[in-house]
């Protein structure tokens, strides 16, 4: 047995894994009736709370890797769940944009994602689900200061 490491079952990563699938059950129950994916979900959100943002933007909010975001995106477009666009003052920059469908799906669950929301608040508490998410900000490597 190695000491240099913590048990496993103090370890950090994988209790993140844990806490991650745990969290996420729900809204996998949830999206699986809209016929979306995680990602897809993730997407939308963003859209949804943000407006039309640039690919790169896009891919940092939503937590995805460029290349996965452009297929997840050519996906979603094909659902006609958002549009992109060359932006007309840069050329280069694609825009992208929730349509109607896509803003019906995130209207059709908000009520949902938002009690399963509150579930995770009230099983921590106020106080210790801000310092949940302040503590976790504090190891995001795209974490802006």
């Amino acid at each position: 047995m190695n000491n240099k490491l913590p048990s496993t079952s103090r370890s950090l990563p994988i209790a993140l894994i844990r806490a991650r699938e745990g969290v996420m059950l729900p809204i996998r129950e949830m999206l699986a009736e809209s016929g979306i994916t995680e990602q897809q979900w993730r997407v939308l959100r963003v859209l949804s709370e943000h407006g039309p943002m640039d690919v790169g933007t896009l891919a940092d909010r939503a937590s995805l890797l460029f290349p996965s975001l452009t297929r997840i995106a050519n996906s979603m477009r094909t659902k006609g769940l958002l549009t992109q666009t060359r932006d007309k003052k840069d050329r280069r920059r694609q825009l992208v944009e929730v349509t109607p469908a896509g803003q019906k799906i995130i209207d059709d669950n908000i009520d949902e994602a938002a009690q399963i929301a509150e579930s995770y608040r009230k099983k921590l508490g106020d106080e210790k689900y801000e310092q949940l998410l302040d503590l976790l900000a504090l190891l995001d490597p795209n974490r802006r200061v």
